[in-house]
């Protein structure tokens, strides 16, 4: 038997304060399972959304989207899970299932992916979400719930594209931010093997970063970058909001790659990109192929997030901690 109703927390209208919501629990389609929540991760895509950056949210809007918990029923088409397993999920619930993207694996794409996320009908800050089971994830026995719930998001999102050219002889790699995604990036890529330069404003995070598996750290001063030019091989962005972009364009090789995982404002002459030849390159979410390995790639290295846990009563003190910049490096709400 379902709960008798939903309790979360939700954003009335655009921008506001998260309050106390009740709702009923939705209904499930033959390939849905309900999840109890045990831990949410708080990501700067649920301030997003609570703001309609996208243009796209509906309010009321229960945020979380860095899910992990308990199956606690099934629709009648589920046979890959039960009641009782142990379950991540992110921010794809579900998908078409018929567009070009999705019958080629890359459901990530998915053209009506607007309308796929686990916002839809409400998040994770709440008692229990619904998605689609093959958008649920089983966990490594002893991999800890407030690790699991970071991977489901930020693991995923830095781990696809380093994975991608993981195999290629060029091996210099320029991390740009060492937040919440960058610190977790800086992890993956150590134990890919890349030769990783972390990139802060803050030269305070020096010491961190080469205890994530730095192997340098550079200020993202135009002075300094200079003394990095041409050094990498690619150059990946964790981090969101306003950069002087030329210098770090000049750290990339010739013929290399930016790659962006967060959403930085992009502004740039396209001198040097054009006569350099670099490749912008961007990765969004991941396929399910890139989720189960992430997941079994962190528990045999070793990832470890970063997490303050706090209990999901403090929703709006941990939203107001990232909007702060505050975090460090990634908040997980405990039910």
């Amino acid at each position: 038997m379902p709960e008798p109703e939903v309790h979360g927390y939700a954003a009335r209208s655009i921008g506001q304060s998260l309050e106390p919501f009740t709702y009923p629990p939705p209904e499930l389609g033959e390939q849905d399972i309900r999840v109890s929540v045990t831990h949410c991760g708080v990501c700067h895509t649920d301030i997003q959304a609570i703001d309609d950056y996208y243009g796209i949210t509906s309010y009321p809007l229960v945020p979380g989207h860095e899910i992990v918990g308990h199956v606690s029923a099934v629709g009648r088409g589920v046979s890959a899970l039960k009641e009782g397993d142990r379950v991540g999920i992110g921010w794809q619930a579900r998908s078409c299932g018929h567009c070009e993207w999705c019958l080629n694996g890359r459901e990530q794409l998915c053209m009506d992916i607007a309308d796929c996320g686990v916002y839809t009908p409400h998040g994770g800050f709440a008692s229990s979400v619904v998605a689609d089971h093959r958008f649920a994830y089983p966990l490594p026995d002893a991999m800890p719930a407030e690790l699991a719930a970071v991977l489901m998001c930020a693991g995923v999102t830095v781990y696809s594209p380093l994975r991608a050219f993981a195999g290629a002889s060029a091996r210099s790699l320029g991390i740009v931010g060492v937040g919440g995604l960058g610190h977790l990036a800086i992890q993956f890529a150590h134990a890919f093997g890349y030769e990783v330069t972390a990139i802060s404003s803050t030269a305070e995070k020096q010491a961190q970063a080469l205890a994530f598996g730095a192997d340098h750290f550079l200020v993202s001063e135009p002075s300094t970058l200079k003394q990095a030019n041409y050094r990498f091989d690619m150059l990946l962005c964790t981090a969101p909001g306003k950069f002087e972009w030329d210098p770090l364009l000049m750290t990339v090789k010739k013929a290399g790659k930016l790659v962006l995982v967060g959403f930085p404002d992009v502004a740039f002459n396209s001198t040097d990109l054009v006569a350099h030849e670099l490749s912008i390159m961007t990765s969004f979410l991941g396929t399910h192929a890139d989720m189960r390995d992430m997941l079994s790639f962190a528990q045999s290295h070793n990832i470890k997030a970063a997490v303050e846990l706090m209990p999901m009563t403090q929703v709006n003190e941990a939203l107001q901690r990232l909007r702060d910049n505050k975090a460090r490096y990634r908040i997980v709400l405990a039910n």
